[in-house]
Formats: C-alpha cells, sequence, structure tokens
C-alpha cells in the first residue's frame, strides 16, 4: 500500500511541476487576466439574492450570464449548480457564482465538474482565501445563511482578490491534477 501512495505521490509531483511550469507561460497564476463573463446561478432558496447580484454586478460593468432559476418556484439545486460549473469548465465564463438555501449542496455539485474549484463562502476572509491560497472559480454562498450586504461584500471581495503565485499556484495545480486523475473520459 506504501508504495502504490508513494508511486500516485510522485505522478502528482511530476504532474504538478508541469502545470506550475505550463501556468507560468500562460500568466494564469497571476490573476491579471481580464473577467470575460461571470455565471450565475440559484435555485428557488437563491433566487431573490440572486437577482440581486445579477444587478449588483451589472452596476459594476460585468457581463452576467443567467444560468436560472427563473422564479421562486421549488426546483433542484444541481441543475443550476451544473450550469454555472460548466459554464466556467468550458470558458464561457471566467469565474461562476451559485446561490442556494446554505451553498453546500452546489459547491458539491460544481466540485465534481472538472477543472472547477468551487468554494463555499460565509465571509469576506474566506472569499479573499478562497481565490488567494486556492484559485477558486466558483463562489458558492448560502442565501438563507447571509443577507443580502454581507453576500454583495464577499461577491466583491472574491472577484478583486488576485489568485495567488508561488506556493499557493503550485497546490492549485496540484488540486487540478489529483481531479485529472479521477476523471473518467465519456464519449
Amino acid at each position: 500500500m506504501q508504495a502504490r501512495e508513494s508511486e500516485i505521490r510522485d505522478l502528482v509531483r511530476r504532474a504538478v511541476e508541469e502545470a506550475v511550469a505550463a501556468d507560468s507561460e500562460s500568466n494564469q497564476t497571476t490573476g491579471s487576466a481580464p473577467i470575460q463573463a461571470i455565471a450565475l446561478g440559484a435555485d428557488h432558496g437563491g433566487y431573490a439574492l440572486k437577482q440581486k447580484l445579477i444587478a449588483h454586478l451589472g452596476d459594476q460593468g460585468f457581463r452576467v450570464v443567467d444560468c436560472g432559476t427563473s422564479g421562486p418556484e421549488s426546483v433542484d439545486y444541481p441543475d443550476f449548480a451544473h450550469a454555472v460549473a460548466r459554464c466556467v469548465s468550458v470558458g464561457e465564463c471566467s469565474l461562476g457564482i451559485i446561490v442556494d438555501g446554505a451553498g453546500i449542496g452546489s459547491s458539491m455539485v460544481a466540485n465534481k465538474v472538472p477543472g472547477i474549484r468551487a468554494a463555499l463562502c460565509y465571509d469576506i476572509s474566506s472569499a479573499r482565501n478562497s481565490r488567494e491560497h486556492n484559485h477558486a472559480n466558483v463562489l458558492t454562498l448560502g442565501a438563507g445563511l447571509v443577507g443580502e450586504d454581507l453576500a454583495r461584500q464577499i461577491v466583491d471581495t472574491w472577484i478583486g482578490t488576485p489568485v495567488g503565485g508561488g506556493r499557493h499556484a503550485r497546490r492549485a495545480a496540484m488540486i487540478d491534477q489529483i481531479g485529472r486523475m479521477y476523471t473518467v473520459s465519456r464519449v
């Protein structure tokens, strides 16, 4: 068992070194790439807050892709979390934000999508940390747990925090490599 774990660690380390080198060349680890668009989705529990965040982001000049839902009627959060994560994963949007009642389920769904590093944030510190240290590209919020003003502050901090280089870039590359190890190609 230890030999297998050591082999996996070596594979991850080599892949991480290659990923960090590639990221350095493409300048993705500096956080300097402009935000093209932000995908925003919610279930019924997050619908009202989603609408307010769409207006808030629009007022700041961001292009927002509304991934639904379109009303307060009961819906299944995995559908909307997946829609947001997919927009980010395929490059249609630079970042994504998902709002449901607690933010937990949507975070779990989004993190199943290759290339997504979703972070559930309840305060400004976790928003800043998730971007700088973990290179989060999807933010999840719990509408039942954060108010509108705090949600706007979390979103603004999260969007405004550049991703960190150095050890943070290396660790984010490790997260991505681990995800690729378990991704099964489906045609």
